[in-house]
């Protein structure tokens, strides 16, 4: 059964850091790209960031890009999200997804499974 468990979410303050992490289950990470992606109150899910299967490639949202650094651990398979000089702007639940298919892209439509997500709140 493929299964995505986001942690690391919380209160921060603006400016501090976060890591979340993503554990999936092994079919899961094996196969395809990772991308996290966030939904604030009364916005659409957008893209945030993506990382290739062997994570030699990596994409980003122009709103994260900087801040925040992807990676995975196939090994572990788990993949990461480590959110730097965080805004207010940024208080979001992030999901992680899966793209089984490979192609590291921002599209939602084509990530295949998906966390439950974990709520991040920056405060000003």
């Amino acid at each position: 059964q493929v299964q995505l468990v986001e942690s690391g979410g919380g209160l921060v303050q603006a400016g501090g850091s976060l890591r979340l992490s993503c554990a999936a289950s092994a079919r899961t990470c094996r196969s395809g790209a990772m991308g996290w992606f966030r939904q604030a109150p009364g916005k659409e899910r957008e893209f945030a960031a993506a990382i290739s299967w062997s994570g030699g490639t990596t994409i980003y949202a122009d709103s994260v890009k900087g801040r925040c650094t992807i990676s995975r651990d196939n090994g572990l398979n788990t993949v990461y999200l480590q959110m730097n000089s965080l805004k207010p702007e940024d208080t979001a639940v992030y999901y992680c997804a899966t793209n089984r298919g490979g192609a590291v892209t921002r599209q939602l439509s084509h990530y295949d499974y998906w966390g439950r997500g974990t709520q991040v709140t920056v405060s000003s």
